[in-house]
């Protein structure tokens, strides 16, 4: 475990639309919402994932692999005022993640195959997606996009988020296409429940989200796209 980083417990679960408006309505007296929500209370997410030659990301997650980590690029509500090259790292129970901020022209660089506008040494992130890149053919392979509701809480760090829709655009990489005829990725009632804290969570959330009775899931939204888009296209790994 790199020491420097910030390591946080993620757990993910699967509920149908009666627990979501279930669990919803206790949080919402407990919980404040994101400052980032409109005024649905949600926002939107979309991220390109990347992979390599031998789409190690994948099969990681699929072997099992307890530590492993996965590149994408993010940006909310389909705009490009953030953006983020981020590299997600999973360690036994607890992830951490780094990121740096990229521009609009950098991103199409690297969407175009121009990576050599990574390589700067004072970035040890873009130093290692250079890297990849180069000699590990890193790639991207699937835009990931969904609607999260977020909720939040001071006391141990808790962040709760309800993750809808979720979906995924058939041999897509442009995540700044509005028109993206994105395509259901999972049954339309389920919605993925992420619970993520740094020591503790308040017994009071405890019971409220009934922790101890949720069906806990391995929910990698990458490989649920990936596995989506190979039993309804050509694409093979």
């Amino acid at each position: 475990m790199n020491k420097q980083l910030k390591y946080r417990h993620e757990l993910k679960f699967f509920i149908n639309q009666h627990q979501f408006y279930l669990i919803r309505q206790r949080l919402k007296s407990l919980m404040s919402q994101d400052s980032n929500v409109g005024a649905t209370g949600e926002y939107h997410i979309r991220s390109l994932y990347f992979d390599d030659v031998s789409n190690k990301a994948l099969h990681e997650k699929l072997g099992g692999i307890r530590d492993r980590v996965k590149y994408r690029i993010r940006i909310y509500n389909v705009q490009d005022n953030v953006i983020h090259f981020e590299k997600k790292i999973k360690f036994n129970d607890y992830i951490a993640k780094v990121k740096e901020p990229i521009s609009r022209a950098t991103y199409e660089a690297v969407i175009a195959g121009n990576f050599e506008i990574l390589n700067e040494p004072d970035k040890p992130l873009f130093m290692e997606l250079y890297q990849e890149m180069k000699h590990k053919l890193l790639r991207p392979k699937v835009i990931v996009d969904y609607v999260r509701e977020p909720y939040v809480c001071p006391s141990g760090n808790v962040r709760i988020t309800f993750d809808k829709e979720l979906r995924t655009g058939l041999h897509a990489t442009d995540i700044f296409n509005k028109d993206l005829q994105a395509v259901r990725a999972i049954d339309e009632n389920l919605i993925i429940l992420e619970v993520k804290y740094d020591e503790y969570i308040p017994e009071y959330i405890r019971a409220a989200i009934q922790l101890e009775g949720l069906n806990r899931q391995s929910a990698s939204k990458y490989v649920m796209c990936r596995k989506f888009l190979k039993f309804n296209t050509w694409e093979d790994y």
